[in-house]
């Protein structure tokens, strides 16, 4: 056979399989953005209204402050969020942190929550997916696209990612406090404890503001610790929050962590500042 042939059916053979392995390995990007492009084109049908005084009339003071405070009164009401986020992360308490690019898409009209991130783990490029939606949850992280290194599921997976979506609507969504699969109880005047029910997920927090209305910190008992996706320890979480700037007329928290409270101490995983915020984008942009 001659030799120039064969070199070249194996530079087509090696050019496929790149191909091929390029293709794969955009595998979940793929599924967020489809995903992404219908929560969209679903929530870009739903009617525009605005939060009134009268829609938060029933809450407790504090909560009626921060509303107040981060100016929702008379602005559209969320269905949709766009947020990106950049930051630093921890795969492991014992290990360092590494820069992580975060993208999210949150839907209100049936709680709905994408989460896309990317970082890198021994100097490999890993990408996960966080995915919310109908009240049930699945974590999927892969290196490089390929290999799964995470993949979590199950009702401690549902259950601690409606406490997520949860956070997510308490602090980025706050026009969502109105709604009424939340519990309140006012603890104090900078105290208040919610319970929010979806899908058969039921999931308390307390929230913490201050006296110029801010919420500061959300504290959780009802999300699980789970590296790997196989095995679940119920842990106490929280989400300090400060840096509030205005943002697309609405002030927001710019600055957050993420804390694991293990008996043994505190394990932050999880640091993100806010770089853009957009709410209620239509399915062609």
């Amino acid at each position: 056979m001659d030799k120039k042939y064969i070199l070249l059916m194996g530079f087509l053979i090696l050019a496929a399989i790149i191909v091929f392995t390029v293709f794969k390995s955009q595998g979940l990007r793929r599924a967020y953005k489809a995903e992404v492009l219908e929560g969209l084109e679903r929530t870009g049908e739903i009617e525009p209204q605005v939060v009134t005084e009268e829609d938060i009339k029933d809450l407790p003071g504090p909560v009626q402050k921060y509303l107040h405070y981060v100016g929702v009164i008379g602005k559209e009401k969320v269905n949709s969020v766009k947020i990106t986020f950049d930051g630093e992360f921890k795969t492991d308490p014992e290990k360092d942190w590494t820069k992580v690019d975060v993208e999210q898409y949150s839907f209100l009209d049936d709680p709905t929550r994408l989460y896309f991130m990317r970082l890198k783990m021994s100097g490999m490029p890993v990408i996960g997916l966080h995915h919310y939606e109908d009240g049930e949850a699945t974590m999927l992280v892969k290196l490089a696209g390929l290999f799964t290194v995470a993949d979590g599921r199950g009702p401690e997976m549902n259950q601690g990612e409606t406490v997520t979506v949860f956070n997510d609507m308490c602090v980025w969504m706050p026009t969502s406090l109105i709604d009424k699969r939340i519990q309140w109880e006012e603890i104090d005047p900078l105290t208040v404890k919610a319970i929010f029910h979806h899908k058969g997920n039921r999931i308390a927090a307390m929230l913490y503001f201050n006296e110029k209305g801010e919420l500061i910190n959300f504290v959780s008992d009802d999300r699980y610790y789970s590296p790997t996706g196989t095995s679940y320890q119920q842990v106490r979480w929280s989400t300090p929050i400060k840096g509030y700037k205005e943002i697309n007329g609405v002030k927001i928290g710019t600055y957050g962590e993420a804390i694991w409270h293990f008996p043994e101490g505190e394990y932050c995983y999880a640091k993100f500042n806010v770089k853009e915020i957009e709410y209620n984008r239509k399915a062609h942009k």
